[in-house]
């Protein structure tokens, strides 16, 4: 299998690791390869000490259209065995993605159901296209989500409204996603690769150990107290304080000039 026509193609350069789904004839939608391929992506970025930023996305018509539903039914009897051969490993990059020091972000088009609505939500930040027609989708198959989306949701857009979305699967266009919060920018489809190019630069050329830092804080408030949280927020305060990106961005201030970060 060549990188061309694998199910999902990774591409490191310039301090950004581009994951892109890549079975557009099945709008992306994940089987056992694809999903041990976007693991195997995800890891290896995770690995690779020169990525300072992440950046998911979708070939064709669609981001990510969920689960492999045609695998499913193939599978009959079988099926519990089949979900959870997709299920492992998709998890496993979820938590891999949560626990990377670079942002993740989500480049988001067209259609984003099921396990994409969950792989974007998982993101740092997530851009979307004017096209984006986003669904949960899980009870139109009779099934509860996956890939952390019941962890994600509630936080991003309260419990009554995931309630909302999760047990209804009604499609969120773009204009709503955004008053949700569900994506942090709409911009039009034509302009998704060099608004997402735009973003990655801006992100890779930023003091990547801190944004790590500022990720597991955000993520770790929910469980803490305020106690708590302080006393990470100072431990990692004086953590940063210790790198060369806060010396030269101190410097920089002083000299009144942009800073210069290398992650480091």
């Amino acid at each position: 299998m060549t990188a061309e026509n694998s199910p999902v193609r990774l591409d490191i350069a310039d301090g950004v690791a581009r994951i892109r789904f890549n079975r557009p004839h099945v709008l992306n939608a994940l089987d056992e390869a694809t999903i041990l391929a976007f693991s195997a992506a995800v890891d290896k970025a995770a690995r690779d000490e020169r990525v300072r930023v992440v950046v998911l996305s979708g070939e064709g018509r669609a981001f990510l259209a969920g689960g492999d539903v045609g695998r499913f039914h193939a599978a009959g009897p079988d099926a519990p065995k089949v979900v959870a051969a997709i299920i492992d490993p998709f998890h496993h990059a979820m938590l891999t993605l949560a626990a990377m020091t670079a942002p993740v972000v989500a480049s988001v088009h067209g259609a984003v159901a099921g396990a994409g609505v969950s792989v974007a939500l998982a993101a740092d930040l997530a851009i979307a296209a004017d096209d984006l027609k986003m669904t949960l989708a899980y009870t139109r198959i009779g099934t509860s989500p996956d890939g952390s989306s019941t962890f994600s949701l509630p936080r991003v857009v309260g419990l009554r409204k995931a309630m909302e979305i999760a047990l209804l699967s009604d499609t969120i266009e773009a204009p709503e996603a955004l008053r949700l919060g569900l994506v942090n920018k709409v911009v039009p489809a034509a302009d998704l690769a060099a608004e997402t190019d735009a973003l990655a630069k801006r992100l890779a050329e930023g003091p990547t150990l801190a944004y790590g830092r500022i990720k597991h804080l955000l993520r770790a408030s929910f469980s803490h107290s305020l106690a708590d949280q302080l006393h990470a927020e100072r431990d990692a305060f004086i953590a940063s304080a210790g790198t060369a990106d806060f010396a030269d961005g101190v410097a920089a201030f002083m000299q009144k000039r942009p800073p210069r970060f290398e992650g480091k």
